[in-house]
């Protein structure tokens, strides 16, 4: 279903060698709420891939999230991040529960491990399936995934003139990321122009208000664009300030091919896109960087219905194949991306979000009685 995405990058040298190599490890990180449920559905998927491919799979089971922060005093535990760059070549990530006021000592480990394992791109493919209702919805949303607001430098402090309170936050746009994100979604782009015979890249940002940050945005995505034409010229390339977009995405979404924007940006735009398709609980990710892919379901942790056995696992599940796919296994994805595009296809079985009535394991069952 997505194949098209997992270009080979020139920045992921470290990538390259797990083209060829067929027994993985991989770590499992449940993180809060839902991720208990869903992540032990990848794994399944995983022990359940059809012999034909040849892959083998260790995996070693970590902990982060809010409630190990509870435990332990750390959100992201020293040793999570020492076994994923010491020992693994992949990971999948559940859902964390971030609340919503203050907590003294937490932040959110999914951003503090963006950063240590230099998790630098969040691609995040919007479709629909194919015979489903609707204008055919086929996008990729590029976003970048170590800077911008999410640097999380914050200060509160009282202003002298009113004596009220006030709260700043920095956000940060640099080249060298701007330039890397850039590149990973022209490398999208052209994969996609190959396969399909068209791509357009649509950079999105606020340059017209903040026109230092978002400016340098656009102005390094254009310069990566127009100092590589030889590669990139048959690629459209389009800009879209972020307010308009997300009024065209709602409106026009089979207008959009390759979305590449900053980081706050990316998290909403890929989130709303999700109802163009029924739901978050289908929509994956993968984190990408030079020397690991780390799979994530767009949704997040669900207290309101964690423990219920009712989330629906199909993001976890296709998450799981998009990080197949970047560690250079394309078959063993594509075998279930079909499985999944069968059971969402067919609407027999599927979990509430989706209007029906089925649990995650009844799912995962259905899904794995088709690889």
């Amino acid at each position: 279903m997505f194949r098209s995405v997992a270009t080979r990058l020139s920045a992921c040298r470290g990538l390259a060698s797990n083209a060829a190599r067929k027994s993985l490890t991989i770590g499992l990180i449940p993180g809060d709420g839902i991720g208990k449920e869903v992540i032990p559905a990848g794994k399944q998927v995983l022990e359940n891939l059809n012999s034909k491919h040849g892959l083998s799979f260790n995996f070693i089971d970590l902990y982060a999230g809010f409630q190990t922060f509870q435990e332990t005093g750390k959100a992201l535990p020293d040793e999570t991040v020492k076994v994923l760059k010491e020992q693994c070549q992949g990971a999948l990530f559940g859902a964390v529960q971030s609340p919503t006021t203050k907590v003294e000592g937490y932040s959110s480990p999914i951003v503090a491990l963006r950063r240590e394992m230099g998790l630098f791109a969040n691609v995040r493919p919007v479709k629909s399936v194919e015979g489903g209702k609707g204008k055919p919805i086929d996008m990729v949303i590029v976003r970048e995934n170590t800077e911008d607001l999410y640097i999380k430098i914050e200060k509160t402090y009282i202003d002298k003139a009113t004596g009220t309170r006030v709260a700043d936050a920095t956000k940060r746009i640099s080249e060298i990321a701007t330039r890397r994100i850039a590149t990973i979604a022209l490398d999208i782009a052209l994969k996609r122009l190959q396969t399909r015979g068209e791509a357009t890249l649509t950079v999105t940002h606020k340059s017209n208000v903040l026109s230092q940050s978002d400016g340098l945005f656009r102005e390094i995505c254009k310069e990566v664009y127009e100092s590589n034409k030889d590669k990139y010229g048959q690629i459209k390339y389009n800009e879209q300030i972020v307010d308009s977009m997300v009024y065209r995405l709602f409106r026009e979404p089979q207008c959009f091919d390759v979305i590449v924007a900053p980081n706050l940006y990316g998290d909403i735009l890929s989130d709303g896109a999700a109802a163009l398709v029924g739901s978050l609980g289908v929509v994956p990710s993968a984190n990408v960087g030079p020397e690991i892919v780390i799979g994530e379901p767009c949704h997040g942790s669900a207290p309101d219905i964690a423990g219920k056995g009712i989330a629906n696992p199909i993001a976890t599940i296709r998450s799981t194949a998009l990080m197949l796919e970047f560690l250079g296994h394309n078959d063993a994805a594509q075998d279930i991306y079909r499985a999944v595009d069968a059971n969402l296809r067919e609407g027999a079985i599927k979990t509430p979000d989706l209007g029906g009535k089925a649990s995650t394991q009844q799912v995962v069952d259905d899904v794995l009685s088709r690889l």
